[in-house]
């Protein structure tokens, strides 16, 4: 058995290349202490053990570095994997699940129990400490109950038939006091919120999680949100990995949606990075849960690795703006 020692010279390149890699994060290491981070925990990376021990990482760097990392999760396959299996049908509208009573029960104890306390568990591992809560602990989330307007067509005229559909205990944000979520962040804790919250009719409501990221990074004054999908980022051709677009206002996406650049499900993303911007969020990003390490590469190097949504007019960290030209 032997053992193969770099030489000198390897030796000092890969140094030089950690090296420079603290040089260039160092600026935005200044720039972002203190500050509020909000991401948004879903797809691949919560799925895979490996992409999930990455992402605790990153997060608990974030905190030992003086940022206030915000983990909002979601859980739609997982609790659709938990209906299946008591052998409880889902009926979507819109990409929203008809939930009724018993569905939002399942919901919350999936999203609350299982995924939140995984997470939480995967943070403590990583050397961090996670406190796991719900929009309903403390009145974090106020929600308001959601209906959707559906257009089918009506064969005898060249018209649609609108109708309301009840879409159950789906709800949206109304209202959200982020007392409990400070307190966390201030004691040296790590926020892990469940998209669950409650109505004034005293009802749980299941909440889409890009949604009360959005809703929870406004209240928070965040500086940065960012949602970790399945996609390298926002591309303007989408058979196309290499046409991925670094930096876009509101205005661009509302452009690239008009033109059917965005569609699917890449539409509820980006509403949310809007919504998020628009209530005062620094920037939103979306990036590729599936990369190693993603936040860091996002939010430490100059180039980034996803799309950077800034507000009309915006400038990013390193003083540039869309265009990439300083501003």
């Amino acid at each position: 058995m032997s053992e193969t020692i770099p030489s000198a010279s390897d030796a000092s390149l890969d140094a030089g290349a950690k090296a420079s890699v603290l040089i260039e994060a160092l600026p935005y290491l200044r720039r972002y202490a203190g500050r509020t981070f909000v991401v948004k925990y879903g797809g691949h990376a919560m799925g895979d053990t490996a992409a999930a021990a990455s992402f605790a990482q990153d997060v608990v760097l974030l905190k030992a570095v003086g940022i206030n990392p915000v983990v909002v999760h979601g859980g739609g396959p997982q609790i659709g994997a938990m209906l299946g299996r008591l052998g409880v049908e889902s009926r979507f509208v819109d990409g929203l699940r008809v939930t009724d009573e018993a569905t939002v029960e399942i919901a919350e104890m999936v999203l609350s129990g299982a995924i939140n306390k995984q997470i939480v568990a995967a943070i403590h591992a990583a050397g961090g400490r996670a406190l796991g809560i719900s929009g309903k602990d403390a009145g974090l989330v106020r929600a308001r109950k959601v209906s959707r307007e559906t257009r089918t067509p009506d064969y005898q005229s060249d018209s649609a038939i609108e109708q309301i559909v009840d879409l159950g205990f789906v709800g949206e944000p109304s209202k959200v006091d982020t007392t409990i979520i400070e307190t966390a962040t201030g004691a040296g804790m790590i926020p892990v919120v469940a998209p669950i919250g409650v109505g004034e009719d005293g009802h749980t409501y299941n909440i889409n999680a890009d949604t009360v990221a959005a809703a929870v990074a406004g209240a928070l004054g965040a500086e940065r949100i960012l949602y970790l999908t399945d996609v390298e980022g926002l591309l303007a051709d989408v058979g196309d990995p290499a046409s991925r677009i670094s930096r876009i206002d509101i205005s661009g996406l509302a452009d690239l949606t008009a033109d059917g650049t965005v569609s699917g499900g890449m539409i509820p993303k980006v509403q949310a990075c809007i919504d998020a911007v628009e209530a005062g969020v620094g920037s939103a990003h979306m990036v590729d849960g599936r990369i190693p390490h993603v936040l860091l590469l996002e939010l430490f190097t100059d180039m980034g690795i996803g799309t950077m949504v800034l507000p009309d007019g915006g400038v990013a960290a390193d003083g540039r703006g869309v265009d990439g030209a300083p501003a």
